[in-house]
């Protein structure tokens, strides 16, 4: 990104700062410490990693939901006689996303909770950098009318639809015309070439042990799980305003081609990149510029066999919850959503076997049916997450008594 002495720094909120994409999208702003100024952090829990935050970066603003954690912080704070304003409560989260004063908002939070911030900045017209991807599985068609509505500029931050949107043609008008359909690749996370009868055995170290990207315990079994790519499938029908079969999927383990456009007339493009997601961010950040991201290199003369693969249905049934879930009824990707968050919990507290996660949530994509209205609203979206959560928490309780 060029940077004159009369250009302001961009002014960024980070909605989840302590996680993995938060602490890379700090990475590449200390790369540009003329360009960009961090104007605020929040974090769900982790206190001390959000006050060294504030030591380094002297964000105006801090926050963080819980009021407790919140008062602990701001004392930190007050005693280190520094003079961030650390405020409490989720509503803290979506004011900080629409503050006047902010230009981009990174919206890294890690699920459904991350949806009111993300609304709240696209309602604004900021730039938002999507790393959320909840917010489009549980918002679909909502998200995206504030979008449009709020005038804001949606970037995708996930390294697959940062891939697409880099492939795409600049004017979203002409995207329907020139693309015949998109290929999200997936590494196949730890267990590609694993006995599918074994899987059941599978314990939260072994699943969040990803052999090429560094991400969060939750992001990780998703990977495993591959319903992180169905979630994905789900978030680039939103992106990208395509039909659920102009998506496709294969796995691709080297994690080089990032995705893939198929044009009209045949051709293919892909964005290539090492597996690093400071890669998207800063392109997410400096769009349409360009700027160091702190990524390695590609090195073509010693990189390896770039291959592909079908997706098993039988090793990875969570990924074809998607396109069913995107047939059904409108809010039923947020169903399939809300499951899956309390299923990998579940696993990763040692209630459930690794299997039984695609069990529950396919349980909960048949049962709980969505009414109409469901998904009108961040109210009544909300309120389909809880039935969800609470049909997913008793087929977990119905499975531990099976165990």
């Amino acid at each position: 990104m060029a940077v004159t002495s009369s250009t302001r720094r961009q002014r960024v909120c980070i909605l989840g700062s302590t996680g993995s994409i938060g602490t890379s999208t700090l990475d590449v702003l200390a790369l540009h410490p003329d360009a960009f100024e961090v104007f605020a952090l929040t974090a769900q829990r982790r206190i001390d990693d959000l006050f060294a935050q504030i030591v380094r970066w002297r964000p105006r603003y801090a926050a963080m939901p819980d009021a407790a954690a919140a008062n602990e912080l701001g004392a930190r704070v007050k005693a280190a006689g520094i003079g961030t304003e650390v405020l409490s409560g989720a509503k803290a989260l979506e004011d900080l996303a629409a503050h006047p004063d902010v230009d981009q908002v990174m919206a890294a939070i890690v699920g459904a909770a991350g949806l009111p911030g993300c609304l709240a900045a696209a309602r604004a017209g900021k730039r938002l950098l999507l790393a959320n991807k909840e917010a489009l599985v549980v918002g679909g068609q909502l998200f995206i009318d504030a979008v449009r509505q709020g005038g804001a500029t949606l970037i995708p931050i996930d390294s697959e639809h940062s891939a697409i949107f880099q492939c795409l043609p600049t004017d979203p008008a002409q995207w329907d015309a020139a693309v015949d359909h998109i290929v999200l690749t997936a590494s196949g996370g730890p267990f590609r070439t694993r006995d599918p009868a074994t899987l059941r055995d599978v314990t939260p170290d072994q699943a969040c042990a990803h052999p090429n990207w560094v991400m969060g315990r939750k992001i990780s079994v998703d990977s495993a799980t591959m319903m992180n790519k169905a979630l994905e499938v789900i978030e680039a029908r939103w992106l990208f305003d395509l039909a659920p079969e102009r998506i496709k999927v294969v796995i691709h383990p080297q994690s080089i081609i990032h995705s893939m456009v198929v044009a009209r007339d045949g051709a293919v493009l892909a964005q290539l990149g090492t597996p690093d997601m400071k890669g998207p961010i800063s392109f997410g950040l400096s769009w349409p510029s360009r700027m160091a991201s702190g990524c390695d290199a590609l090195a073509f003369t010693k990189m390896a066999a770039l291959t592909f693969e079908e997706a098993d249905a039988v090793r990875f049934p969570g990924l074809h919850l998607s396109w069913a879930a995107l047939r059904a009824a409108p809010g039923s990707t947020a169903v399939l959503n809300a499951a899956n968050e309390v299923a990998v919990e579940a696993f990763l507290a040692g209630r459930l076997r690794f299997d039984g996660i695609h069990r529950v949530n396919a349980q909960a994509l048949e049962r709980v049916l969505p009414a109409q209205g469901d998904s009108h609203s961040v109210e009544a979206l909300l309120a389909l997450d809880a039935r969800a959560r609470d049909a997913a928490r008793a087929h977990v309780a119905a499975l531990e008594g099976l165990a």
